[in-house]
Order: structure tokens, then sequence, then C-alpha cells
């Protein structure tokens, strides 16, 4: 759960550094540097992330593996000859995880200040307070994963996606921030609600010995797959189709997870 909570505060915390700059610096000087501090900045956290994880210990499960001796020596080899199957369904599992994410962050951003004609600073502090939803419904979704199964999680977490794709149109529009906050708050919150058993969902998929290496292949691929074209696609449909489109291509990759989530197989609660 707690992992988890560092992309909403990730989010909140660059948010907060790039209005700061936005207040201090004029828009030429932003343009021209000022937005490379927050990415020089984060180099910071990569030797952070690293010294964490240096510092994490084996899970008992692995422990036990590495005890009989059955570790795998190319962990990405066994997983895409042996479980080919599994990491495909892995992928889609969270491809609409990473496709929401994506249009509530960039792509809302992108097309609130220009389509729609809201400020910049604006529309991030609006983003900020739909993150809180974000950060709060990730322990949330952990604390009912835990009790009622984390499959069971994913699944009401993404039909929630799927209805919330069919509503994009009448909720994105101009000329009330106050809708626009409930429109972000809905889709961090479903993206918290996903976002908190994932990680567990995809580990449980996978056998011990390539555990990590799967769930970690996973998880990549779907955030190549899905949020790499995310606002890209979003953008062109939204240009030439409306922004209904956008709630539609949603949708239709929230069934995809579905289906996904629907095919693998019930596990046991703690």
């Amino acid at each position: 759960m707690f992992p988890q909570l560092g992309a909403p505060l990730g989010f909140l915390c660059s948010t907060a550094v790039f209005l700061a700059l936005a207040h201090f610096l004029d828009e030429r000087q932003f343009m021209g540097w000022g937005w490379r501090v927050p990415l020089l900045a984060s180099a910071a956290l990569v030797l952070l992330g690293l010294w964490v994880r240096l510092r994490i210990t084996e899970t008992p499960a692995f422990r036990r593996t590495l005890e009989r001796q059955e570790r795998e020596r190319l962990p990405m080899a066994t997983v895409l000859r042996r479980h080919p199957g599994t990491l495909v369904a892995g992928t889609l599992a969270l491809m609409a995880t990473f496709v929401l994410f994506y249009l509530m962050t960039v792509f809302a951003l992108s097309w609130g200040t220009s389509a729609l004609g809201y400020g910049r600073q604006e529309f991030l502090l609006l983003q900020m307070l739909g993150v809180l939803c974000f950060a709060a419904t990730i322990p949330l979704a952990a604390m009912y994963a835990d009790r009622f199964g984390r499959r069971r999680a994913m699944i009401l977490a993404t039909v929630g996606i799927i209805l919330f794709g069919l509503l994009f149109r009448p909720l994105f529009a101009a000329g009330s921030a106050w809708q626009v906050l409930l429109f972000l708050c809905l889709g961090l919150g479903l993206m918290g609600l996903t976002y908190g058993p994932c990680g567990t969902i995809l580990a449980e998929m996978f056998p011990t010995p390539v555990r990590y290496t799967g769930a970690s292949l996973a998880f990549n691929l779907a955030g190549i797959l899905g949020a790499s074209p995310a606002p890209y696609i979003a953008t062109r449909l939204a240009g030439s189709h409306g922004i209904g489109a956008v709630g539609l291509y949603l949708a239709g990759m929230a069934v995809l997870t579905l289906l996904a989530l629907l095919a693998v197989p019930r596990q046991p609660v703690d």
C-alpha cells in the first residue's frame, strides 16, 4: 500500500514545483530554462530509489526458493518461454490503469488549458486537489483487496472506469471549474482504486522463482503500451470526433482489462 502512494505524492511535489516556478519566473524564463529544474531535481530521487531498493530484503517465499536452489538463471527468458499467456494477461490487466492516469494528467492538462480555456495554474491546482482523491483511495482499495481479494477489487475498479469513460464528455467541459474538479476527483479516485491492488495481483500471477521479473515485465509493458500512446491518441480523437470519443477509448481499454482480469484465476484471500 505505502509504495503505491509514491505516485500521488510524486505528482503533488512535481506540480507544486512547477507552480512555484511559474509564479516566480516569467514565461520567457520558464520556457528557456525553468522547466528543466524539476527534471534535474528528480535525479536525486533516482539515487534515493536505488538506495531504498538495495535495502529491501527478499520475501520469505523467495528466500525459501533460494534455499531449495530453485532460482532461475535467466528469469526473463523463463517468463517469455513458459508464461507468455500470463504475461499478456498481466499486461492487459493494467492497461486501463495506465491509460486512465495519463488521460487524467497529461491529456486533461493539455486539453483543459487549450480547448477549454482554463489557465495553466488554475488547472494544475484542480489537478492537485484531484490527486488527493488518488492518494485517499489507494489505502481504501488495498484494505478492500486484503479482505475480499485483489482480483475482485480490480474488477470492481475496472467496471467503475468503464462507467466513467461513458460520462467523460458531460463531465469534462468548459465553464465550470467545480465540474472539472468533480471530473478529476472521480477519475483520479478510480485511479487509486485500481492502482492500490495492481502490484499484488501481478505478483500473484507468476510463480515465486520468476515473480519479480514477471510482474515487472507486465507492469512496464502495460506502461509502454497503455501510457505512452494515450495522450496522443486522446488528442487526435478529441480533435477529430469530440471529447466523448476519448471516453469511449478509455472505456474500450477498460473492457480489455476486465476481460484479462476475468481470465485471472481466483486467489485465496489472506
